[in-house]
């Protein structure tokens, strides 16, 4: 096993059993066969399953709403590839030529599908408490700072919808301004715009529905920057 590989399994805190389920989580369908769309598949569900878990023992007091809200939020493929980024799983992703030279090891939806892939890994090799660990070790700041977060309440389509009406400002648009991909692994591209405020941001996600939930966020994100004392929308 490469030293790349041997670093990562100290990253995730989890060491392999079956080394080919660890090379297999990190290969992305243009390579070859023996790629990780399956376990992308099971990991997917496990990832659910673990974080259901850790915000009902977390967050005793929240709803059902609250606690689908927050975890639509922490499996979402904005948030898997920043965790697959602190991972640096594009140094060890395995992918064709032709999709490396077109920047395919950076690609959010490349990288939260290997994200996922390594959560189904782990659980092939060592069972869920296994999975639902390496998924606790992961989230687990992240979570802590869901406690605090008002906007984590609510999906980003509504919070941004309702800062805008707040300052009776109007609602935003959505319009898919890309799709890529084969029909049965599209990646689309929205871009969210404010026309009173001239502004406009993009998303990205394997729906459209979760691309426009990316450029909300990014665009609240944005808006919540630029009114803060002595910039933005206050100057």
């Amino acid at each position: 096993m490469s030293p790349q590989l041997v670093a990562l399994q100290q990253r995730l805190g989890h060491r392999f059993a079956q080394p080919e389920l660890l090379t297999r989580a990190l290969t992305h369908r243009s390579f070859g066969a023996d790629h990780n769309e399956r376990l992308e598949f099971l990991g997917d569900a496990v990832l659910s399953l673990a974080v259901s878990a850790l915000l009902f023992e977390r967050f005793a007091g929240s709803d059902e709403g609250d606690l689908t809200r927050i975890r639509a939020h922490l499996v979402r493929e904005d948030s898997l590839h920043k965790l697959a980024l602190g991972l640096d799983l594009p140094l060890v992703l395995r992918m064709s030529d032709g999709e490396a030279k077109g920047g395919g090891a950076q690609r959010p939806s490349i990288l939260a599908d290997a994200m996922e892939a390594l959560i189904g890994a782990t659980f092939v090799d060592a069972g869920y408490a296994a999975a639902q660990g390496l998924v606790a070790r992961l989230l687990s700041e992240v979570i802590t700072q869901a406690s605090g977060s008002e906007n984590w309440a609510k999906d980003a389509k509504t919070a941004l919808q309702e800062w805008l009406q707040a300052r009776r400002l109007a609602v935003p648009g959505y319009r898919i301004s890309e799709t890529r991909g084969q029909a049965h692994a599209q990646t689309f591209e929205v871009e969210c715009s404010v026309p009173s405020l001239s502004l406009v941001k993009k998303g990205e996600g394997r729906s459209r529905r979760a691309a426009e939930q990316d450029a909300a966020r990014r665009m609240l994100d944005e808006l919540i920057a630029r009114d803060k004392p002595g910039s933005g929308l206050r100057d």
